[in-house]
């Protein structure tokens, strides 16, 4: 079986709310305006997609956030998204690969996130067999494509793979394509599912 985790509130805590909460600090915005003027959107999903350099991310977003921030105190405030490692998760990947399973990382991320998590949390490139990130892909999740380019890659159909994500959206399209899909809503989620087979 071909095994796919996404990466955050997956595999690694993520709260965006750190993100603002740095940003608020360094520019004196208030935290709930900067909530209420954060939206995931077009610039968002280019950057996430390779398709815009780290800087013009950082100053699109800013222009959006109506935020004035140095690339610096922008970058500070973006890693502070990272929280912890889920060690049970971690667990589960490196029995499933004793097992003789493929296990891999798939996950809409950034340049700018790539600099920072891989030395952070070690574990994750140490329990998957190959992680698969978004802006190398030039794709993101739930676009149809960079799922069947997962598979294609791994050797696997749909029939033969399992996909845990936290977001709906990317569950929908893994599941419109036939792949086992398990939305994760907390720390729970995975353990519960492994609870039997991996005994």
């Amino acid at each position: 079986m071909l095994y796919i985790f996404d990466l955050g509130n997956v595999i690694v805590d993520i709260d965006f709310n750190r993100v603002l909460g740095a940003w608020s600090d360094f520019s004196r915005v208030p935290l709930a305006t900067l909530k209420q003027n954060f939206a995931m959107g077009e610039t968002f999903h280019l950057h996430e997609r390779g398709e815009i350099s780290d800087e013009t991310f950082a100053e699109r977003f800013c222009q959006e956030m109506g935020l004035s921030l140095s690339y610096e105190q922008f970058s500070h405030g973006w890693q502070a998204i990272f929280v912890a490692i889920r060690p049970e998760v971690i667990d589960i990947m490196h029995k499933l690969r004793e097992q003789g399973h493929r296990v891999v990382v798939l996950s809409n991320t950034n340049r700018l996130h790539t600099t920072f998590w891989p030395d952070e949390y070690p574990e994750i490139h140490a329990a998957a067999d190959k992680v698969y990130l978004s802006q190398e892909m030039g794709m993101r999740k739930p676009e149809a494509r960079i799922y069947q380019a997962v598979l294609q890659e791994e050797g696997f159909t749909a029939a033969d793979a399992v996909f845990f994500d936290d977001n709906a959206d990317n569950i929908e399209g893994a599941n419109q394509l036939g792949i086992t899909s398990v939305l994760v809503t907390g720390k729970e989620t995975i353990p519960n599912y492994f609870a039997k087979q991996l005994c």
